[in-house]
């Protein structure tokens, strides 16, 4: 089952990439414990570990959600032909992505919304395609939702030392650029309130304008939170960055935070990267927390 219904909003999650990440879990996640690691792996093989290559598992996937007569993308992963010089793994790929959400019954032209949670390279690829020899919209009737934050962050003219490497500065270029020349794009500040059913708010950290999409409708409710946490590890251990934290301090603040929320309120978390089934609610353990349940999605 790749579809839920959540209250009023239909989920249904479309898979670009399922696999090892070529990064060992003292990598991804320095932070984490390897006893961590040790103690949990009869769940953690094969989703997000695979042990024998000392390899974390991953997916980058894109959540389609049908709210109030719209469709919407949360997050458009790697994308084709996108040069990442710095990224072998997501280096000009080709996939049927496309196809894929074809095949979930969305074309392009039937795209109302597309949020960015953030402005990383396996989170805005498909906001474009390669046309000849221009990168153009590949949603051409949506809006494209980005924090300012991220945006004015992640432009290389702003002289962000993070924004001058070559797979950032690609990224806005071949990514983010096009839709914003295109007049497609609504830069937000603080939060944005997208309909009765979902709103956007700011939860930095991971970069200066990551947000959480907030899903409250009927009585179910769902946070959409991007790389806030990319290994499940991370639920047992909120202070454990990945390696790709911006802010460290303000990382392990914000998911604390958010974590605290879902917990107290029985809200299913839905990362941007969990393979297996892709989310989880939890609840808290003294300091920490634990998984209390998989979200109802198939496992991959």
């Amino acid at each position: 089952m790749r579809e839920i219904v959540l209250g009023g909003v239909e989920i249904t999650r479309v898979v670009e990439y399922y696999g090892s990440i070529a990064m060992s879990p003292s990598a991804f996640v320095p932070d984490a414990p390897a006893q961590t690691w040790r103690d949990n792996e009869s769940w953690l093989v094969p989703d997000f570990l695979d042990p024998a290559a000392d390899e974390c598992v991953c997916a980058v996937q894109t959540w389609v959600l049908r709210s109030q007569g719209r469709t919407i993308l949360v997050d458009t992963g790697v994308g084709n032909h996108k040069e990442r010089p710095d990224t072998e793994l997501w280096d000009h790929l080709d996939t049927d992505f496309l196809g894929d959400l074809a095949r979930a019954g969305v074309r392009p032209e039937d795209v109302d919304l597309v949020i960015n949670t953030h402005l990383h390279i396996d989170h805005v690829g498909w906001n474009t395609r390669l046309e000849g020899e221009d990168w153009v919209p590949t949603f051409p009737n949506a809006t494209y939702l980005i924090s300012r934050a991220d945006f004015d962050f992640w432009n290389p003219a702003n002289g962000h030392p993070s924004a001058q490497r070559p797979d950032s500065r690609n990224l806005f270029y071949d990514s983010v650029d096009p839709v914003h020349r295109a007049g497609q794009t609504l830069l937000w500040e603080d939060e944005h309130v997208i309909d009765d059913n979902l709103r956007l708010v700011l939860a930095p950290g991971h970069t200066p304008g990551s947000s959480v999409l907030s899903l409250d409708s009927g009585g179910d409710r769902a946070l959409f939170i991007g790389d806030m946490l990319h290994a499940p590890v991370q639920f047992l251990e909120p202070d454990a960055n990945s390696c790709f934290c911006e802010d460290p301090v303000q990382a392990r603040a914000t998911r604390r935070k958010v974590l605290g929320q879902a917990a107290d309120t029985g809200t299913l978390v839905l990362p941007a990267h969990l393979g297996g089934h892709g989310g989880a609610e939890v609840v808290r353990e003294g300091e920490k927390f634990a998984i209390k349940s998989w979200a109802p999605f198939a496992r991959i």
